[in-house]
């Protein structure tokens, strides 16, 4: 179902309107969406003003950027760093250097990124201001920012830790500054070790890819074994991924991008949905598997399904409502909806794992909620199925970051589904604008972070439950 005041603000003469007349209405910025598969430059043209602040990922910094086909302009250094004059020579975009302060007339920005690893206390927190007050103003429509730092946790001293840990809070209020603008804000803390697997994830987060996601931290870390190659192009082309509830809505764009980078799908859903199962399965050269999840042979049928192949992804998508108070659910209702969206994906995984059905550096990714998460009024069966998980993939996540696999948790905010169309209408235009980006997603939107997830350069990430919901302002 599309959206009616996200597409009336494509129209100049509706801006104009709500511009002349003050009338308070949202006008929430269309977001740029990508087709088809990833691309070797997906920031080709764009111009990225980075801010190195005396941080420590410089060098991470300037292997990504130019590779990804942007064009780096250097604020506060006197001169180009050695990494960042390599790679203008190889990339033929050597970087422009510019003093700290205001920006120049006329600049334009499509991504900001400050390397705040560095900040140290209190008042090296300055440079937040000193920087983004000069060139947020300069930011185009569904612009990027990033802020880079250290784990606060891992901080030597408390006056650095509160310096990394105010990144976060400072990030959050940026997104909802530019969320107007279709922009997006992040910060990422990469623990010490893990500087090599910066670069897959500011590729996927400064790309239209990301256009949904906002307003959140991701901490990139050493746990999982590396893969031979982080590539992020047809990154999963020879592998076998596996989606259940792939027959319609989010698990249907989730099949269409990893077969699209690749893959070769398994679609799992359940007996008598065999029907758009078969259609989903067809359009992407996948494979139709008709089974209940809940079905005590459910992982021996997804076994058998393999064929002997090794599992390279598996996204546990299937999921279910039992909608009632507490006091009035009835029994089978708490039963379905734990079973369905947490005791299956367990029960799966265990099963799986015991036979050896994956490949090495594997990627295992279940779904969650920011609704469940959150809590939300008649759904405590589904909020403790959902907050479930997020302790189920980081107690995972160790147990098998030895063998490179990495398991993450997915939480979507309000995508525009059948069954976000079957809401009454205030409540879908109040779930619709209750987010910094003030719209709804769309299943691919959950679908590109699941497809980022599955691909080896996802590797920093793992333990994780990572939203996808337009900087929602519940469940953050």
């Amino acid at each position: 179902m599309s959206d009616f005041l996200v597409e009336l603000n494509t129209k100049a003469w509706f801006r104009q309107a709500v511009k002349s007349l003050g009338l308070p209405l949202p006008s929430p910025q269309k977001l740029r969406r990508p087709r088809g598969p990833r691309v070797a430059r997906p920031l080709a043209e764009q111009t990225a003003v980075v801010c190195l602040a005396g941080g420590y990922l410089g060098d991470a910094l300037a292997h990504c950027l130019p590779a990804a086909g942007a064009n780096p302009v250097l604020v506060g250094v006197e001169a180009a760093p050695a990494a960042w004059r390599s790679a203008g020579e190889a990339w033929g975009r050597p970087a422009q250097v510019l003093p700290l302060g205001d920006a120049p007339e006329g600049a334009r920005a499509d991504t900001l990124v400050l390397d705040a690893s560095g900040l140290d206390g209190p008042a090296s927190l300055r440079i937040l201001y000193d920087f983004f007050h000069a060139w947020i103003g300069r930011l185009s429509r569904c612009g990027r920012i990033v802020v880079l730092g250290r784990p606060p946790a891992e901080a030597k001293g408390a006056a650095r830790a509160a310096a990394q840990a105010a990144l976060d809070g400072f990030t959050r209020s940026v997104a909802k500054e530019v969320g107007r603008l279709g922009a997006t804000a992040h910060v990422v803390y990469v623990a010490e070790g893990a500087e090599d697997r910066l670069g897959p994830l500011l590729r996927f987060l400064l790309s239209d890819r990301a256009a949904f996601l906002t307003g959140q931290p991701w901490h990139l870390d050493a746990m999982a074994a590396s893969p031979t190659s982080l590539q992020d192009v047809q990154a999963l082309a020879g592998q076998v991924a596996l989606v259940t509830g792939a027959a319609r809505g989010i698990g249907e764009a989730t099949v269409a991008l990893l077969a699209a980078e690749g893959a070769h799908v398994l679609c799992v859903d359940r007996p008598g949905d065999e029907g758009p199962l078969s259609q989903v399965a067809r359009a992407h050269g996948g494979t139709p598997v008709a089974v209940d999840i809940t079905d005590p042979g459910a992982a021996q049928a997804i076994y058998e399904a393999l064929a002997g192949r090794p599992l390279h992804v598996l996204v546990h998508n299937a999921g279910i409502t039992r909608d009632k108070t507490l006091a009035r659910m009835k029994p089978e209702w708490w039963d379905q909806a734990l079973a369905v969206n947490l005791g299956a994906i367990a029960a799966i995984d265990a099963a799986l794992l015991e036979v050896g059905a994956f490949a090495q550096s594997a990627r295992i990714i279940a779904l969650s909620s920011v609704a469940g998460i959150a809590g939300n009024f008649g759904q405590t069966n589904y909020a403790a199925s959902k907050a479930g998980l997020v302790g189920y993939v980081r107690a995972l996540a160790a147990a098998v970051a030895g063998q490179g696999i990495t398991v993450n948790a997915v939480a979507p905010g309000f995508i525009e589904t059948r069954l976000t169309a079957a809401m009454p209408p205030i409540n879908r235009e109040v779930g619709r604008r209750l987010s910094a980006l003030g719209q709804g997603g769309e299943p691919r939107d959950v679908a590109e972070l699941i497809s980022f997830l599955a691909t080896p350069g996802a590797v920093g990430l793992t333990g994780r439950t990572l939203r996808a919901c337009g900087g929602m302002f519940i469940g953050a």
